[in-house]
């Protein structure tokens, strides 16, 4: 990961009618990060990915992605950045190389020394392990294999930047697990800047170099998943038993705690469970306060009204 800015967005806000969806959004994404959005239903992410795609306008702000506004994106732009949506609508009856291959053409066109030239089709079937599916029809495939192909439609330009938009929804334990491989490989090999949202905590942890939280359309907490934890939650918690009597001490130093208390008492230690501070506790923690803000706000309200 380099310091170089590949995306972003000053003051981003997007209103539909009286309704503000996005509030003084403001982020940047460095060159083969990966970072998480995450936050409920509702809280702006996908409209957020969309107006840096180009797919939709914004109310207001500035926003610059591979140096160029997306509302303003020409076709040499977007050859170099690759989305991967929720669903899409595929060719059912198309084999999985003979549309990787097609697709392939569209970028053909593009590539210079600064754009690459779009993959083999053999190649990206192999890279998203789908090389025994190849000549299978994609009605098919199962729903890991559909949302590799996903993956590789997305990726078939080789973009600088891709955008996740919830990538493994829907997916079995297994189809996860060798999603988030393919996602880390792209990462690692390729240096692909990887923009995702996701619901699910332990993907963001796993898959994340950083994490935003949004939360009413507004980011309300941006930093590794350790850092936020500390930041938010605090201390590690070591729990333990000794002589018969049950002990917890918080720590930011758990490791080190753990070897002092058996240097101290040995085999008497039983019942040792270490409970370090999660991203679930801070997203939990962070959410529930963003809520309390807004009841107390609108109740506030409520009352001037009621007093004028």
């Amino acid at each position: 990961m380099s310091e170089q800015i590949v995306l972003e967005a000053e003051g981003l806000r997007m209103r539909y009618g009286a309704t503000e969806v996005l509030q003084d959004v403001s982020l940047q994404v460095r060159h083969g990060e990966v970072l998480c959005l995450l936050g409920p239903n509702g809280a702006g992410k996908t409209t957020t990915l969309e107006i840096l795609e180009g797919f939709r306008m914004r109310s207001a702000g500035r926003v610059e992605v591979l140096g160029v506004d997306p509302a303003h994106g020409d076709e040499r732009w977007r050859a170099r950045v690759g989305v991967v949506l929720q669903s899409w609508r595929d060719h059912g009856r198309w084999h999985v190389r003979e549309l990787l291959e097609h697709l392939g053409t569209y970028y053909s066109c593009y590539s210079t020394e600064t754009i690459q030239r779009p993959w083999d089709a053999d190649d990206l079937v192999a890279a998203v392990g789908l090389t025994e599916h190849a000549h299978q029809k994609i009605r098919t495939l199962s729903g890991g294999q559909r949302r590799r192909l996903d993956v590789a439609v997305g990726i078939v330009g080789r973009p600088e930047l891709l955008f996740l938009d919830e990538p493994t929804a829907g997916l079995d334990p297994v189809a996860r697990h060798e999603f988030h491989d393919l996602v880390e490989r792209l990462a690692a090999e390729e240096e692909t800047t990887i923009l995702l949202t996701t619901h699910d905590l332990h993907e963001a942890e796993k898959l994340a170099d950083r994490i935003m939280i949004l939360d009413g359309g507004r980011i309300i907490a941006d930093g590794t998943a350790q850092e936020l934890a500390h930041r938010i939650v605090g201390e590690d918690e070591v729990r333990w038993s000794h002589a018969g009597e049950q002990h917890t001490q918080a720590t930011n130093a758990p490791a080190k705690f753990v070897f002092e208390l058996y240097r101290e008492y040995g085999d008497a230690i039983t019942a040792l469970e270490v409970r370090r501070a999660s991203l679930e506790d801070t997203y939990l923690s962070l959410v529930h306060r963003a809520e309390s803000a807004r009841a107390e706000a609108a109740h506030a309200k409520a009352q001037e009204a009621m007093a004028g």
